[in-house]
């Protein structure tokens, strides 16, 4: 829904950055993936003595999920919700906010703990983001009772109890309860991505190939969705917690509806698409995901973080760098045409999912050069991105329209 003339006008009197919420998060998310895979991946070769707070493993885990992906989903579903609900979305002061709420979350948790800041206090600061930015979500959509949006909201709101949860556990030393709260975050993530994918893909897919659009199933939307919601609470509880026949049969059957459901969605019109093939090829990665899951509770893999990083680098990696890159196309004014190059960072993040996933699976003991290697191709990915992609998000729309 276009704004407003009086909407635009107040919009176009904000610094470009600040204009919606995916310029700033979008901008910072992706720096800041690209510092922190780099830090990893030196500190986990040069066998550094850095501390941050929560240790170095919990910091990696909580900052690319909840300092990254958290980032990239808030400025999208902040920006989307304006295109949705034709009301005003989070810009200027209120959004400088946000984002400072944001990067003070980045700043503690790195180096709060050397500086004897209190952790009530960074714990507080990095959830606030998230409830913050649930409210911001809220207001546009109950403003115009479209309520089919409103399951972002709770989305949101329980995606900030897995974090308080996590800080809870780390403040009073209950390491495995802080573990799982991770591990619900990245099953939550990929619900995220199972909702908004079965949105997006197949619709794209079918406005530029032509092809026919598939009807939804619904039978098999249901059966994707709910078994996510019932692994989301497994993993909450502990995937080594519940009865291994239990976790097979959710995480088998999220598997196979999953795989299913985007079989349907036209992913073999699209090899000359790279706006396209990227996303089938990244929402391919969670029923692989699960289905490693499966194999894992049956004992069949001894490690569970093949499964996880199917997700976390495959799934969300991404697919956040295909949607921003073709977000932050069309809500500059651009055509839908990504610099060439855009196209090897796709290849890039996908062969640092896969050496992130196979290498320490079947080959354990090269497990440091494969966490090297996958983050090595991290960084090289987001730097595309960011190196073709910041110019556009820190200036107007080329078309002069607000936004």
């Amino acid at each position: 829904m276009p704004l407003n003339i009086d909407d635009s006008r107040i919009a176009l009197a904000i610094p470009p950055l600040f204009r919606l919420a995916f310029r700033p998060l979008f901008l910072g998310g992706t720096l800041f993936s690209i510092l922190a895979i780099a830090w990893w991946v030196y500190f986990w070769i040069s066998a550094s003595t850095w501390l941050p707070y929560g240790g170095p493993v919990w910091w990696h885990g909580h900052e690319m999920l909840f300092g990254f992906g958290s980032a990239i989903v808030v400025g999208f579903l902040l920006t989307a919700v304006q295109s949705w609900t034709g009301v005003m979305g989070i810009r200027g002061k209120p959004l400088a906010v946000l984002v400072l709420m944001w990067l003070s979350g980045r700043f503690f948790l790195a180096f709060g703990f050397s500086y004897n800041v209190p952790v009530e206090l960074i714990a507080a600061g990095d959830v606030m983001f998230l409830l913050f930015a649930a409210i911001a979500m809220a207001y546009p959509v109950i403003k115009v009772k479209q309520w089919r949006n409103l399951m972002f909201v709770p989305i949101l709101f329980v995606l900030s109890l897995l974090n308080a949860s996590s800080h809870w556990a780390v403040i009073y030393n209950q390491h495995h309860i802080a573990t799982q709260a991770l591990h619900g975050a990245i099953i939550l993530f990929s619900l995220i991505i199972t909702i908004l994918g079965g949105r997006v893909i197949p619709a794209f897919t079918a406005n530029t190939t032509r092809c026919i659009k598939k009807p939804p199933v619904k039978y098999l939307e249901i059966i994707s969705i709910l078994s996510i919601i019932l692994l989301l609470i497994i993993a909450f509880l502990g995937f080594d917690n519940v009865p291994s026949i239990l976790l097979f049969s959710v995480s088998f059957i999220a598997a196979l509806a999953n795989a299913w459901r985007s079989s349907r969605w036209g992913g073999q019109y699209c090899k000359s698409e790279p706006l396209l093939w990227s996303l089938h090829i990244a929402y391919s990665f969670i029923p692989l995901g699960f289905g490693l899951l499966a194999l894992y509770s049956m004992g069949v893999m001894a490690n569970i973080s093949a499964a996880l990083h199917s997700i976390t680098v495959g799934a969300i990696g991404g697919m956040i760098l295909s949607m921003i890159s073709r977000v932050t196309l069309g809500h500059t004014g651009r055509q839908l045409n990504p610099p060439r190059l855009i196209s090897v960072a796709y290849i890039f993040i996908f062969l640092a999912a896969v050496v992130r996933v196979i290498i320490p699976a079947w080959l354990p003991e090269l497990v440091q050069w494969s966490t090297a290697i996958a983050g090595g191709l991290w960084v090289l990915a987001f730097a595309c991105y960011f190196y073709f992609y910041a110019p556009m998000l820190v200036t107007a729309r080329v078309d002069g329209r607000p936004g």
